[in-house]
């Protein structure tokens, strides 16, 4: 019976799913492009070894940062998780990132952010309602180039290794005291329900048409979890 209710409420799911608004669209489409166009930086891409690793990929393009005396991040994103199967990526969910920072600092900048998610204790943080890293979650700026290697105890046992990207130079970032929670409107307009990631991840849903574009990248760059 749970199992009839399960699959019905998908199906009501998949019948009733709006089309996603043109911003939501175009951030999937710019969000895939920037893995891309990441990912063919020669010697300074996401490291190759830890990419296989990973469990699950966090993108935020355009991530907004300002500060005056107190400092601020806000970005709407999205996470794909490897396939139950351990070949392929999964649809899609939509994420919020919001923190903040106390100093003297005067500035702005927009961003692209990279996230990886390296173990299952990791996944564990994504899955909740709202997690803090640096708090919830281990975090670490993470190493560049195809064949860095993570030797550093901090990168050896992060839960989440982060990068930015900004005004073309790659590197790794500390997103110390961000938080990450779902964005459940945009999920609202992907799948029909306001559903957390962990719903949208268990889904085994394919997501919407424009998300091909970042799930492409992925299976082009990291199609099966390295054992």
């Amino acid at each position: 019976m749970k199992a009839y209710v399960a699959l019905a409420l998908l199906f009501t799911s998949i019948l009733t799913a709006q089309n996603p608004s043109a911003d939501t669209n175009k951030r999937l489409e710019t969000a895939g492009a920037v893995f891309d166009e990441v990912m063919q930086i020669a010697d300074r891409a996401v490291p190759q070894k830890l990419l296989d690793k990973s469990e699950c990929l966090v993108i935020v393009p355009g991530l907004k940062k300002g500060a005056f005396i107190f400092g601020a991040k806000y970005g709407r994103g999205f996470v794909s998780c490897r396939a139950k199967s351990g070949v392929g990526w999964g649809a899609p969910a939509a994420i919020r990132v919001e923190g903040g920072s106390f100093g003297l600092q005067i500035g702005g900048s927009e961003t692209d952010v990279i996230m990886l998610v390296m173990n299952n204790r990791g996944v564990e943080r994504l899955m909740k309602s709202k997690f803090t890293m640096g708090g919830d979650a281990s975090v670490a700026a993470g190493p560049v180039g195809r064949t860095a290697t993570a030797e550093t105890d901090a990168m050896l046992t992060a839960e989440i290794l982060t990068w930015s990207r900004s005004r073309g130079v790659f590197a790794g970032v500390s997103l110390q005291g961000a938080t990450l929670r779902p964005d459940k409107d945009v999920n609202q307009e992907m799948y029909g329900q306001p559903w957390l990631t962990q719903d949208v991840v268990n889904s085994g849903l394919q997501g919407p048409p424009s998300a091909k574009v970042l799930l492409d990248s992925l299976n082009r760059y990291s199609s099966r979890k390295a054992s």
